[in-house]
């Protein structure tokens, strides 16, 4: 079949598949609002096959979250709060603040985004977030609506921009990737791609201060892994940033694969593509989903944990994984010297 044949037959498909309604819904159940929050870990393959698939990862851990709460699920986002607990945002409007096995004991705690926002799936669907670790202000990017809101630490102090370089980027098909970076400038991914033929390209902002400011953007495209989309982002302590990017595989029961990408910042330019090098694939071999959220964390000893989690679209054939991986920036290919002069050529493949 001709490739643009299968990538459109692919998109239908998948819409089809995890529309409301189907028969991979899960049964309706009676309303539940105890967050009896469960970590259920999952079996890991051999060392070998992680090792050939993770590349400098390490899984260290995984579980299938678990709970009966009304609001739990479909998880799109993730942040760090710094203090051992991890925060994330679901596409139906919902956060999850919860302490994941190994970190300090907590109480989890689950609420509406924000309070008094319409059921509509346009008004309360959360794809991106990323959080300034001095303040505890956080940005969220919706798709639908294709905005920014900034919130303060309190989860409160609302305020949405949408700015207008994000207008034309699709109902369901925006803004699925922001970070923050350590100067203060802003990144946000599509996870749409650019042109129906397009496998590959992206359109992406780069932000010079805070998107709810008003701030105009530089405009380029990024190229990740072909047929992936962005999913999420989260910086590195040097500068670069590593990016979770996601397709579907196979649609009926869902399958997913993902990829683990790394990108440097100072590589952007305006009008110009933005590549990255290919660093893990989460192949089928491993506990996949569809995972559509990050965070990355420091450790005492120098490396870095970095948590997936995936988005179980409320489906009785999906699971909402939470993945615990070690990274020893020391094992990351050294940053280019050659990423402030020509951007526009790759320094590794992306397939």
């Amino acid at each position: 079949m001709p490739h643009p044949v299968r990538r459109i037959l692919a998109l239908l498909i998948l819409v089809a598949a995890l529309a409301p309604g189907t028969w991979l819904r899960e049964a309706l159940r009676p309303p539940s609002y105890t967050l009896d929050l469960r970590f259920v870990p999952v079996p890991l393959p051999p060392e070998t096959e992680l090792a050939r698939h993770l590349g400098p990862f390490h899984l260290e851990a995984a579980w299938e979250l678990e709970s009966s709460h009304e609001d739990f699920g479909s998880y799109s986002a993730l942040v760090p709060l710094g203090d051992g607990r991890l925060l994330a945002f679901s596409d139906r409007g919902f956060m999850l603040r919860f302490s994941p096995p190994g970190s300090p004991a907590s109480q989890p705690f689950t609420g509406p985004i924000r309070r008094g926002t319409s059921m509509l799936k346009k008004n309360r669907d959360a794809e991106a977030a990323t959080i300034d670790p001095t303040t505890g202000t956080i940005w969220i990017g919706w798709e639908y609506r294709n905005a920014i809101s900034r919130l303060d630490r309190t989860l409160s102090g609302f305020r949405t921009i949408e700015p207008p370089a994000m207008h034309d980027w699709g109902d369901n098909s925006g803004p699925e990737a922001i970070v923050r970076l350590a100067d203060g400038r802003f990144l946000v991914l599509r996870e749409g791609f650019d042109g129906l033929l397009e496998d590959r390209r992206h359109q992406a902002l780069l932000f010079a201060g805070d998107p709810v400011a008003g701030i105009l953007p530089e405009v380029f495209d990024f190229a990740g892994s072909r047929g992936f989309s962005p999913t999420d982002m989260a910086p590195l302590p040097d500068g670069r940033v590593l990016i979770l990017m996601r397709k579907l595989v196979w649609p009926f029961p869902p399958r997913f694969a993902g990829r683990i990408v790394l990108a440097d910042p100072a590589a952007i330019r305006a009008g110009r593509t933005w590549r990255c090098i290919e660093m893990a694939k989460l192949a089928s071999v491993l506990p996949v989903d569809n995972f559509e959220g990050m965070a990355v964390e420091p450790r005492k000893d120098g490396r870095l944990t970095v948590w997936l989690i995936s988005d179980d679209n409320s489906a009785a054939l999906q699971r909402a994984l939470l993945w615990k991986l070690a990274l020893d920036p020391a094992d990351l290919p050294p940053k280019s010297e050659k990423a402030r002069g020509n951007p526009a050529r790759p320094s590794a493949k992306t397939d």
